[in-house]
């Protein structure tokens, strides 16, 4: 049942609509007062009447036998439920849809573009990219799961004189044999001592520059290298990308848009929006506080600002999406700002449909990451180490278990990914191994466990057989199970709409903690048979939803652990 709906189709005030009469519905802190709560405060004016005398003429209403009690307090309209009807409810369409419980068709014709992870050729995949990859890996899942159109686009920073100064030092210092074997490791490396022979000599930023503009002329030699350091690093990436479960519909970096550059610029000049300033091409803001928006250098070169635009029209073009999502960093707070604003001032009203999804910075107990001076940690050995660390804990705590090495990873894999979820994206992050992988406290293992323990009663319980007797979870532990599995669908269109992945990630939360509570107050294994049954069905719906839930954020179930 569509409790907020049956009260809002049955309460009929001039002046509000159902639309905000259900709006206004809200859960209890104090869960003995009811599972619903409309507050009547905000009906004294439309009904010229005290809000307590409206909730008690409110309570007198027919909910169509939906509610156990209805009543009237301090200006509140309290309802709850009753609880065998709801939890049958709940539990019989979660058993039914199974996988596609919590799938919604409210996106449907809408597509949503996320550009995210936009990793950079030739240097690694490293801790820092490790946030904004599991964000929009897990929005991109949330807005299929609603069934919109989502694109997961990869922007890859393959363009720059950083390119200029990696064929100056592989031309300097590399070996072909040890980068084919060490790969990206290798191109860090040379990039490094790249940087540091240019304090000592700055001739060989020229050289840079100079290679630079082979790639940009087309030059054999330079594109070929280019393009070697290119593939190199996918394959690099690409291992990362399947170990964290996450996947693309376009790779197209910032060299695909240059040659859609020119066009935005022409059309900006076009508006009369382009100003010179010393020799440069700006687009000036009224806003003192705002700096202009660069689109050409003096030397005719592009910024990024440029290709952000270009590639803007080139998705709506595309795409003709609904919303375009840039998940990066809030150090670039301003760099959106700006451009977005320029979409603005030419004339475009889809602008509005453009966000910035910020988010903090990842950090190790031993302080920040730069890829400059070589102080960066690899992703690739946060992830095997945390898997190691999963299997030595399995190889103690469960010497005999199936497919060690498989669990292993679920559970390493799956504990950096919670930990990069579990708070509000704009929130800093200081990354600790030891903590992450914790079987106890809010963490990706103890869900896991919570899952496989569910897993492991159902086999040991055999089948269902039967009748269902639901008294036997008309209790406050299992109310409060039922009442978060209903809310699921609810928390999916939340995260979508705030950006935010965690909401799902502290939900799955609440019903491990929540299931964990039912299974220590209430016997399952043991109870007469039909109130087992019972039991039984809610401990199979927990299990569904909270692996529905996981696999939105990209972490796998093991069913055993």
């Amino acid at each position: 049942m569509d409790y907020k709906k049956i009260i809002s189709e049955t309460i009929n005030i001039d002046g509000v609509t159902k639309e905000e009469i259900e709006a206004s519905i809200t859960l209890p802190k104090d869960l003995s007062l009811g599972d619903f709560a409309l507050p009547c405060f905000r009906f004294a004016k439309a009904l010229h009447k005290a809000p307590n005398m409206i909730a008690e003429d409110l309570a007198k209403l027919d909910y169509k036998g939906a509610f156990e009690k209805v009543e009237a307090v301090n200006g509140y309209l309290n309802f709850k439920v009753d609880k065998k009807a709801q939890a049958k409810q709940v539990i019989e369409e979660i058993l039914q849809k199974k996988e596609a419980y919590g799938k919604s068709d409210i996106g449907k014709g809408k597509t949503v573009c996320i550009d995210f992870s936009s990793v950079n050729i030739a240097k690694p995949f490293h801790m820092g990219h490790m946030l904004n990859t599991s964000i929009g890996s897990a929005l991109y899942k949330i807005y299929k799961e609603l069934g919109y159109n989502a694109i997961g686009i990869n922007h890859l920073g393959d363009w720059g004189t950083q390119f200029g100064k990696l064929i100056v030092a592989y031309k300097k210092w590399g070996d072909k044999k040890d980068i084919e074997e060490r790969g990206v490791r290798g191109l860090l490396d040379i990039y490094v001592k790249f940087h540091k022979e240019a304090e000592e000599h700055p001739e060989l930023d020229d050289e840079a520059r100079h290679w630079f503009k082979q790639i940009e002329d087309g030059n054999k030699e330079a594109l070929d290298l280019f393009y070697w350091f290119k593939d190199i690093t996918l394959k690099e990436v690409d291992k990362i990308y399947k170990r964290l479960d996450v996947t693309f519909d376009s790779y197209a970096g910032e060299s695909f848009y240059n040659d859609k550059m020119e066009p935005v610029v022409k059309e900006l000049e076009e508006k009369h929006l382009l100003t010179d300033s010393e020799g440069a091409k700006v687009v000036m803001f009224d806003d003192p506080k705002m700096p202009p928006c660069i689109i050409k250098k003096s030397d005719g070169a592009t910024l990024y600002a440029t290709r952000d635009l270009a590639a803007a029209f080139y998705r709506k073009k595309t795409y003709d999406f609904y919303k375009c999502l840039y998940v990066v960093a809030y150090q670039q707070n301003l760099h959106f700002k700006q451009w977005f604003k320029v979409v603005e001032m030419m004339g475009y009203d889809w602008y509005k449909d453009l966000y910035h999804v910020a988010h903090g910075m990842v950090s190790l107990e031993n302080g920040a990451l730069s890829t400059r001076d070589g102080n960066v940690v690899f992703l690739e050995d946060v992830l095997n180490t945390c898997v190691a660390k999963a299997r030595r804990v399995i190889e103690e705590k469960n010497p005999n278990l199936e497919n060690k090495d498989l669990v292993a990873e679920q559970v390493g894999v799956g504990a950096v990914i919670f930990a990069m979820l579990y708070n509000s994206r704009i929130k800093d992050i200081t990354f600790s191994e030891d903590k992450v992988l914790s079987f106890e406290g809010e963490t990706g293992p103890y869900v896991q466990y919570t899952y496989a323990r569910c897993n492991s009663l159902l086999e040991k319980c055999g089948e269902i057989v039967g009748d269902i007797d639901y008294s036997g979870i008309d209790n406050e532990s299992a109310a409060e199970v039922i009442r978060t599995l209903s809310k699921y669908q609810d928390v999916l269109i939340d995260a979508s709409e705030r950006f935010e992945p965690y909401l799902v990630t502290r939900y799955v939360v609440e019903l491990a903690q929540g299931f964990n509570k039912f299974y220590f107050d209430c016997n399952i294994a043991n109870a007469e048979q039909g109130i087992k049954n019972a039991r039984l069905q809610l401990t199979m719906a927990v299990k569904q939803v909270l692996k529905n839930a996981l696999k939105l954020l990209g972490i796998q179930t093991p069913n055993k652990m």
